[in-house]
């Protein structure tokens, strides 16, 4: 009976951690830190970087943003001009990963990264190739 009781309260201090962002900086620029938990195509670092995504010519943010979404169990948390934070909720845990994205001449700035623990098992760079991978078949990148 302890240890279910242990169990619960760690589980739910843990799904507590990892909600409660209501505003955030802009990141799109800045490399990831030192945990293997983000990816960036403003990082050279081989374990966070990502290829360069080049837009279509007639790519928008709001193009961008419906292709974003298509994957489960994300939301728009914020968007700005140029800017979009898209999070995600991890299923089971309900840990929260936030999708930065940012139009720069012609080219759009990705930065993947989970808000809580050390390592995401390789999450954040799938879920930014799928999403390559969903601009491409939609024609927004090249």
């Amino acid at each position: 009976m302890k240890k279910i009781a242990l169990l619960t309260i760690t589980l739910l201090g843990l799904t507590a951690c990892s909600q409660g962002v209501t505003t955030m900086t802009d990141r799109t620029s800045s490399p990831c830190g030192d945990k293997p938990n983000c990816v960036s195509t403003q990082d050279n670092r081989e374990q966070h970087s990502l290829a360069t995504f080049t837009l279509s010519e007639t790519a928008t943010l709001d193009q961008i943003e419906t292709v974003a979404l298509a994957i489960p169990r994300s939301k728009t948390a914020e968007k700005t001009g140029d800017y979009l934070r898209i999070e995600y909720t991890s299923l089971i845990m309900r840990f929260v990963d936030d999708l930065e994205l940012k139009i720069v001449d012609g080219e759009l700035l990705v930065r993947s990264e989970s808000r809580t623990g050390h390592s995401d098992f390789g999450v954040n760079r799938k879920r930014a190739e799928q999403l390559r991978e969903s601009l491409k078949v939609a024609k927004l990148i090249k």
